[in-house]
């Protein structure tokens, strides 16, 4: 089975001690292909508060000037995903880390907000080149993936939404399971409601519900990228809760399960 695994930084234990890790060395030992798409929010906005540099964002959207690209880059290239492949390497997984600039693998262009404002250095993928990650698997190990782009032609950086771009990746890659680990176990038709949980939706149910505003906030790109890597070529996209066990409950059925149709 090969998984796509998103991995929110607001889910990232400080000492790299989360069970989640383990769950993907379990996998892996059991003959398992897995791609770790993660996430960095958080350190960011603390590397950008402790340089003094403000931030704001748009729609949800982090507006990303120069200086703010600079620390995006170095946090999510070097201390996120190195943090991570160290994590794996220490659980026995072979794990190499990159990001989507390494071989050209989310090719990107500058996008406004939908309201039209600018965000600078924030990017709409194109283009995937998943070469690098069939590579790296074909080769037994591990692609830890920070979501950064590049631009056709190579002149920058741009700052991609981690969602978007693990969803990109599962349907490039034709992924048996694209997984997305978050604050619930379910997906809710009411937010407030845990008994609200959906265990299986259509694609077609998904676009309804996100049409309607049933699914806002936080939830809303995260199922847009299980749409995304559904429409590209994903056999199954999971939303599901994390803690000890989360990924194989997340593989039983144990979240909202995602499916074309």
């Amino acid at each position: 089975m090969l998984i796509v695994l998103k991995y929110g930084g607001n889910a990232m234990a400080a000492d790299g001690e989360d069970p989640l890790l383990d769950d993907v060395a379990a996998r892996v030992v059991a003959g398992d292909r897995v791609v770790l798409v993660h996430g960095g929010g958080p350190q960011i906005d603390a590397e950008l508060a402790r340089r003094g540099i403000a931030g704001s964002r748009i729609e949800g959207l982090r507006v990303t000037d120069a200086a703010t690209l600079e620390v995006t880059e170095r946090v999510l290239c070097g201390d996120v995903n190195k943090a991570l492949v160290r994590a794996l390497l220490r659980r026995g997984v072979r794990a190499a880390g990159i990001s989507g600039q390494d071989g050209a693998l989310l090719v990107a262009r500058p996008m406004n907000a939908r309201n039209g404002s600018p965000l600078g250095f924030v990017g709409e993928i194109v283009e995937v080149r998943p070469a690098i990650l069939e590579g790296l698997l074909g080769a037994g190990l591990v692609p830890v993936v920070a979501p950064l782009g590049v631009t056709a032609d190579a002149t920058t950086a741009l700052n991609v939404n981690a969602d978007t771009s693990a969803g990109a990746i599962a349907g490039a890659l034709r992924a048996d399971a694209y997984v997305i680990v978050t604050n619930v176990e379910r997906v809710r038709r009411d937010p407030a409601d845990p008994a609200s949980g959906i265990a299986q939706l259509t694609a077609t149910q998904a676009r309804a519900y996100l049409a309607d505003g049933t699914f806002d906030g936080g939830m809303r790109p995260k199922m847009e990228s299980a749409l995304d890597a559904l429409s590209l070529g994903a056999r199954a996209a999971i939303v599901a809760g994390g803690g000890p066990g989360a990924l194989v409950r997340a593989l039983s059925g144990n979240g909202t399960t995602v499916v074309d149709g």
